[in-house]
């Protein structure tokens, strides 16, 4: 959840919340909400996709740690899309 959680902070919590008081069933559809964004970590860099949605979300995080690359500005666009309706 740490990965979601940086860019996607209150929907992660609010899951979180759900799972505690045993919502499985409302857990589950955000859990589905927030699966889009897991399957950006996946197709990407996880840790490129976390810089560049801080970064979009006007945080200077800088860029990567060597040997791993940033996002190419068509993916920072496809995460872009992906994020839009997260908070």
């Amino acid at each position: 959840m740490s990965g979601p959680a940086c860019l996607a902070p209150r929907m992660s919590v609010r899951l979180y919340e759900l799972c505690m008081v045993g919502r499985w069933d409302d857990a589950l559809v955000l859990q589905k909400r927030l699966w889009p964004l897991h399957e950006m970590f996946m197709k990407y860099n996880m840790a490129a996709c976390i810089k560049a949605g801080l970064q979009l979300k006007g945080y200077d995080v800088g860029s990567p740690i060597h040997p791993q690359d940033s996002l190419t500005p068509s993916q920072v666009e496809a995460l872009s899309a992906t994020l839009r309706g997260f908070d």
